[in-house]
């Protein structure tokens, strides 16, 4: 009997040594300037911190959200007008420096375990000739995740098609 209480004192203690909670004192965005995001999803690819600031770094016909936390750029979002008839792994191309070795939905999405890119559906400028892309860069989290970000890029381009950026067919 005695055997019982131990394990249950020893399986305490060890629990207490989890490296696993998080050092965060900031709450997890809801939305990436303007566009809506799950915190659940969007939260392990960003560190541990104090604070966090999202700022809007839009310009050029290209849409720019920055995640920052403790001064230091955490991730990315992007949505950008390319030629049509490019695909996800062009855009990608022209993002990152590491081609994201994952695709989805018929090559619609690229993504790797920290970034990700798609093309929206539906969102076409026909008088420029081009579509809506978009991205997401984790930068300064550990965690890697294919399906998680698959997930990120995508709920957050569904909500960029839902969205005036889509709507405005380029001229938001």
């Amino acid at each position: 009997m005695v055997v019982v209480p131990a394990i249950a004192v020893l399986v305490a203690a060890l629990s207490g040594c989890d490296s696993d909670e998080s050092e965060r004192d900031y709450a997890v965005p809801q939305d990436l300037c303007g566009v809506a995001v799950d915190a659940g999803d969007l939260g392990p690819f960003l560190p541990d911190g104090k604070e966090i600031t999202v700022r809007d770094k839009s310009g050029g016909g290209t849409k720019v959200c920055e995640v920052v936390v403790d001064d230091k750029l955490a991730l990315r979002a992007t949505q950008a007008w390319v030629e049509e008839g490019k695909t996800a792994a062009y855009f990608a191309s022209s993002q990152s420096l590491e081609a994201p070795e994952h695709s989805a939905e018929d090559e619609r999405f690229r993504y790797s375990g920290n970034e990700a890119f798609g093309k929206t559906e539906g969102c076409v400028d026909t008088e420029q000739r081009q579509e809506l892309y978009t991205a997401v860069q984790a930068q300064s989290s550990e965690h890697k995740d294919a399906d998680a970000m698959k997930r990120l890029i995508t709920a957050y381009t569904d909500e960029v098609e839902a969205s005036p950026s889509c709507k405005a067919g380029g001229k938001a």
